[in-house]
């Protein structure tokens, strides 16, 4: 069975084409990054850059330095487009690419996770044997088939996003609509549409859209009676999100998969007319199967489990965020807060109240104020600084977080010094206090 579901011979045209298509994408990601301000704002005005934990020595470059990285990772994204030293353009892009997301998570997003995914699918795939400047220079690697596992590997690994991005959904202020008309609060100067966006019919219309696409988009790309439509409204769906909730270039790399589900037949005839028709559906097994499968099944078996661990640890993930990222979360959540951070000098009893200004940009500043691992990360910051010279320091916090516009409620315990805790990317910190939810569940035993 594994023979012929992954090691046919296709016609190797949507794979062709998606490199162009990813090419372009991660070019215009990276030179906008620029030229939006986002590489000013995320990497070079911060004093301290909020990296994921256990990433800390990963750091922004200093002066234009991150202008020239960026510049060279859209430089890459030219260069995968138009098959030009492939290999070692889209292994370059994908160590750039994944060093720059784990240095800074103050502007996170799933589809820069995403990103990294299919640039390291795409390493190990032969994206230049047809239409690339590496097939014409050197003819012996051009061909015009690849194996059906390319296919499938992308169509798994877009089931799995969706389909945990639609039982994500199922939560109560998504259900009764709520966090939809939060969602939509600041779209009302929209040209044409922004009134609509305030209307609780569209509101609701949203709220199940979002949660059937994500839960049948991909089968019905895959079943061929209903494709057309699937494609149809895929599109509808993405340019309303790139409009509406402006999350870069996600819309269209989610619509440049779509070549996988139709026939590659049919893709050479839209792109490639010229393109030589592959001697194609032959089943011939590669030397590297058993490595390829065990691969395989290494690889999907941690995209499987780990969006599930936060079920696996204490208390609602909607309340610590513990095990939300890389999960496929999408969209799910508005969280805002208060707080202040208080220095103890433990050798000399002196207190020092923090002023957020001095340390974090604006955004920083609403990251720290409502998530556990940057007020984590900020107070073994503060500790760093306060301890030099060897003064023994403790960092309290004071913290209330509102979640999807509900009232403020305490969030970490003002008497345990964080300072002095560690943190774990897989258990729960007691330091969190614990939810409602968790309050109600506590009174009912007692």
């Amino acid at each position: 069975m594994f023979n012929s579901l992954f090691f046919k011979r296709t016609d190797n045209s949507p794979l062709i084409i998606f490199r162009i298509f990813m090419g372009i994408l991660i070019s215009l990601e990276c030179y906008g990054a620029i030229l939006t301000g986002w590489v000013r704002r995320t990497l070079l005005e911060p004093t301290f850059t909020f990296s994921f934990i256990g990433f800390e020595w990963l750091k922004p470059l200093p002066g234009p330095g991150m202008y020239i990285y960026f510049l060279i990772m859209g430089t890459l994204g030219v260069l995968i487009a138009l098959g030009y030293k492939y290999r070692f353009s889209i292994i370059s892009f994908t160590i750039l690419w994944t060093a720059v997301y784990l240095m800074q998570k103050t502007s996170y997003n799933n589809h820069y996770y995403l990103l990294i995914l299919i640039s390291l699918m795409m390493c190990f795939f032969p994206a230049h044997q047809s239409y690339s400047l590496d097939a014409r220079m050197r003819p012996e690697l051009r061909s015009e088939s690849m194996y059906s596992y390319v296919k499938w590997i992308f169509v798994l690994q877009l089931f799995i996003v969706y389909t945990y991005a639609a039982f994500a959904k199922l939560y109560a202020d998504w259900l009764d609509f709520s966090f939809i008309g939060i969602l939509m609060q600041n779209k009302s100067d929209y040209w044409l549409i922004g009134g609509l966006l305030q209307e609780s019919w569209a509101h609701k219309f949203i709220s199940l859209m979002g949660i059937f696409f994500d839960l049948l988009i991909i089968p019905a790309l895959l079943w061929k009676r209903t494709r057309n439509i699937a494609f149809a409204f895929s599109i509808f769906f993405h340019l309303f999100n790139s409009i509406v909730l402006q999350i870069g270039i996600f819309p269209y790399l989610a619509l440049a998969f779509s070549v996988f589900f139709f026939e590659p037949g049919t893709i050479r005839r839209i792109f490639f007319k010229k393109k030589p028709l592959p001697i194609s559906d032959q089943v011939i097994v590669p030397s590297y199967r058993n490595i390829f499968l065990l691969g395989f099944g290494v690889y999907f078996l941690v995209q499987l489990v780990l969006p599930l661990r936060h079920h696996f640890i204490e208390d609602d993930v909607l309340w610590t965020e513990e095990g939300h990222r890389m999960s496929w979360r999408m969209m799910l959540r508005n969280r805002s807060g208060i707080i202040s951070f208080k220095i103890i000098n433990n050798d000399n009893g002196a207190i020092v109240n923090v002023n957020l200004n001095d340390y974090l940009t604006r955004k920083q500043k609403s990251r720290v104020s409502a998530y556990p691992d940057f007020i984590w990360q900020f107070a073994q910051h503060l500790k760093k600084i306060y301890s030099e010279g060897g003064a023994d320091i403790s960092v309290y916090v004071n913290s209330k977080v509102r979640i999807n516009g509900n009232e403020l409620k305490p969030f970490i315990n003002p008497e345990v010094d964080l300072g002095a805790e560690r943190w774990d990317h897989f258990r729960h910190h007691n330091w969190i206090l614990p939810s409602e939810k968790i309050k109600a569940e506590l009174s009912i035993v007692k």
